[in-house]
């Protein structure tokens, strides 16, 4: 698991490391340019990761097909997974141009809102490649080949900071655009990414599965069944990236240094979720892995034991952001106001880390058995029926005046969800991982 574990792993961190160098580079042109990079990706990354969470059921899929020793089925399955990314790129390109309107209802900053907007329609030329690159990448890892895509990843970080840089101090004959340069910045980096990726697929690994060797029109049943099993993944993504979108939203009317500091603590904790949400990526391939070889023994083993790993993990995670909060948030300004309720709601992240990181590894592990629909139940009720209206009523003190007000009332609302959440998945993953009927049953879908 280690082995096939450590380059999804990097290839997560290096993702994130893309993201908090928009935001910090963006944080000390200006705070108000932090805010309105903030507020974009509050709308653009749970859009992002709905639609391109469809396309993630390639993983198990290609996996059991090649437990199964049925490697020649996994091309026509790319294929038709890309006509869904036809769909979903269009799409991603028409939220993105006109989201601009949706911060107006919660009362934000005028020119925060103009950073946003034009920020996310700077980035929405990058939409479409990027899609197509992600579903090509959950087959590689599918296929257990996680080391390209990591390769990819990390060598674009340097590309991404020249580029903003460039565009928002205006260096290298760039226009000088302040936050609304990352936008640019990420559109060529998506394109630049997808390009990288072409290359992989013709690699020996790729090109033996015959994936371009034909063309095949959209199959409606090939495309039902990816649908039946990407669209819960995506929407267990969506429900909790969109939940802290939200919460930012709504943190939004307090004041601009709350909208920063919850930026930040949320890129924070994104760095301490890659590895075990990396690890679940991990468990999915092996586990579907060993249901297409049959062999559920060894697909149980495998769930159970990445569970037990992300509580050692957690424990040892929590304790550091305690010790280095102040060192960490000093990464991404050096506004004291900022600064202080950063370090505060870094508390709430290292709490929380038991209930995070396990969540993640078992929904991995569960998408491996093909079981993504419980994780989406979970989640919706988890985040949006308990977490997010009890952060409202305690932020604003309609209940428990005082105890937690702003933005910390939402961070305490939302660890508590996650709590909920994650044991609900632990005892989903204990159920599925031993009925070996049931594991056969969704094999089959």
């Amino acid at each position: 698991m280690a082995i096939l574990g450590w380059p999804i792993v990097l290839t997560q961190l290096f993702i994130m490391m893309t993201g908090t160098i928009d935001t910090a580079m963006a944080g000390h042109y200006s705070s108000m340019d932090l805010a309105g990079v903030s507020l974009g990706g509050m709308f653009m990354w749970p859009a992002f990761m709905l639609l391109s969470g469809i396309t993630m059921a390639l993983t198990p899929i290609a996996a059991q097909l090649r437990g199964a020793k049925k490697t020649d089925q996994i091309g026509h399955q790319i294929r038709q997974g890309l006509w869904i990314c036809v769909f979903t790129s269009t799409l991603l390109v028409l939220v993105m141009v006109n989201a601009g309107g949706w911060y107006t209802y919660v009362g934000v900053n005028a020119e925060a809102i103009r950073i946003a907007r034009e920020y996310l329609q700077a980035a929405a030329w990058g939409a479409p490649p990027i899609i197509f690159y992600v579903a090509l990448r959950h087959t590689c890892e599918g296929l257990g080949q996680p080391r390209p895509p990591m390769v990819i990843a990390g060598s674009i970080i340097p590309l991404n900071a020249l580029l903003n840089y460039g565009f928002i101090y205006g260096e290298f004959g760039l226009p000088e655009l302040g936050g609304v340069g990352c936008g640019y910045a990420t559109a060529i980096v998506f394109w630049v990414e997808f390009l990288a990726m072409l290359f992989v697929c013709r690699m020996q690994f790729f090109r033996r599965i015959e994936a371009f060797n034909q063309f095949e029109w959209p199959n409606w049943q090939s495309i039902k069944s990816i649908l039946y099993i990407g669209t819960p993944i995506g929407l267990t993504i969506f429900v909790e990236m969109a939940v802290f979108s939200v919460i930012g939203l709504m943190i939004a009317h307090f004041s601009i240094l709350e909208v920063a500091a919850n930026s930040i603590a949320g890129n924070i904790n994104w760095a301490t979720y890659v590895i075990p949400a990396a690890i679940g990526s991990a468990a999915s391939i092996r586990v579907g892995f060993h249901v297409g070889a049959k062999d559920y023994v060894a697909a149980r083993g495998s769930a159970i034991g990445v569970y037990k790993f992300s509580f050692i993990y957690a424990i040892v995670i929590g304790l550091l952001l305690v010790a280095t909060r102040f060192y960490l948030v000093s990464i991404f300004t050096t506004d004291q106001a900022v600064v202080e309720i950063a370090t505060a709601l870094l508390i709430f992240t290292a709490v929380y880390q038991l209930v995070d990181d396990s969540n993640a590894v078992a929904i991995g592990a569960l998408r491996g058995f093909k079981d993504t629909r419980f994780p989406f139940v979970f989640g919706l009720i988890g985040y949006w029926f308990l977490a997010l209206p009890f952060g409202y009523a305690v932020s604003e003190g309609i209940i428990f005046p005082g105890l937690a007000p702003g933005v910390y009332g939402y961070w305490l609302a939302i660890t508590l969800g996650l709590a909920i959440v994650a044991i609900a998945m632990g005892f989903r993953l204990r159920s599925i991982s031993g009925d070996f009927k049931k594991i056969a049953q969704l094999a089959d879908t």
